[in-house]
């Protein structure tokens, strides 16, 4: 599954077509105000994330292990939890958006990111189709509603590059409206980044091939039929207008300050791991747990007792 056929219409890298000085460069990303810039990967992960089996991950090897990706999965998720302890000690404010391909693994990537996470400190965002309201006011607006404060991330599942891809390609929105994000939408992330706030932007690629055995998985399995949603059966007839939308979007949209780091998502364990430990390495975190406390003994109940059992409702346990 991680291999591409030959002569697939796999999603373009973004460097191919783009002006030398849009292409995405980790070294200009330092948005965190004082932060060091010399440094391209300021976070240095632990050795004990250094001892993973580079020879099974190698692209190309087949699919990743499943023991060798969750053990893994569990260590990067304690850094998670590390690295959200440290922003809301220190007031950090992280936006990370995905984007990409309908059944390009963009929701179980945040799935697994948010698991470990207090759910108080990481608001998902996943916006419906907006209202009449809301389709009058200025475009950026619904979306700042849900920017993150100090000490707190904001991951948008879909974001305002809808208008630059899926509105564009359906037709939900005029061709002026479009260019009109695109000349805006660059100067917009940059008074985000201005303002102290980092920015991380991932676009998941998959392949056509693989897009396709992802949603006939989906029509077999009652339990995940819901994801299959008209709007995607139609964005499968019209894969190289996306292509071309995206690229576009592209052209635009990957500034210094905020550029596009693409995802190869064929191989879904991979993609996951390559982008938490991606998304790690972007924020400047240091290890800020605080230690396990000492749980005191129980103090005496008194003279409490319990209301009888049979003056209460229970629910029957089916599971002998």
């Amino acid at each position: 599954m991680g291999k591409h056929k030959s002569g697939g219409k796999h999603d373009q890298q973004p460097n191919e077509q783009q002006p030398k000085e849009q292409q995405p460069k980790e070294q200009q990303t330092s948005q965190h105000p004082g932060a060091a810039e010399a440094d391209e990967e300021r976070y240095q992960p632990p050795s004990t994330l250094e001892d993973l089996n580079l020879e099974a991950t190698s692209v190309g090897s087949g699919r990743l292990d499943r023991r060798l990706y969750e053990k893994e999965l569990t260590r990067l998720q304690v850094e998670l939890v590390k690295m959200q302890y440290w922003i809301k000690d220190s007031g950090y404010r992280l936006i990370v958006l995905f984007e990409g391909r309908d059944a390009a693994g963009k929701g179980g990537t945040i799935k697994r990111i948010t698991e470990p996470l207090n759910p108080r400190g990481c608001n998902v965002v996943a916006l419906g189709t907006p209202s009449d309201q809301q389709k009058s006011q200025w475009y950026f607006q619904r979306y700042v509603e849900h920017f993150p404060a100090a000490g707190e991330i904001a991951i948008f599942d879909r974001s305002w590059y809808n208008r630059a891809g899926v509105e564009k390609v359906m037709g939900f929105c005029s061709p002026s409206q479009v260019e009109e994000f695109l000349q805006s939408c660059p100067e917009f992330e940059r008074m985000l980044v201005r303002s102290g706030i980092t920015l991380i932007k991932y676009w998941f690629s998959v392949s056509d091939e693989e897009q396709e055995v992802r949603f006939r998985s989906r029509l077999k399995d009652p339990a995940r039929r819901w994801k299959l949603s008209p709007m995607d059966l139609e964005s499968r007839d019209r894969w190289v207008e996306f292509s071309r939308a995206k690229d576009q979007m592209f052209a635009h949209t990957n500034i210094p300050e905020a550029p596009w780091f693409t995802v190869e998502a064929d191989d879904k364990r991979r993609a996951r791991l390559n982008c938490i430990r991606h998304l790690l390495s972007k924020v400047p975190y240091e290890d800020m747990t605080p230690k396990a406390v000492k749980l005191p003994p129980r103090r005496s109940s008194g003279d409490y007792q319990r209301p009888p059992i049979n003056e209460q409702f229970f629910v029957p346990n089916a599971y002998q």
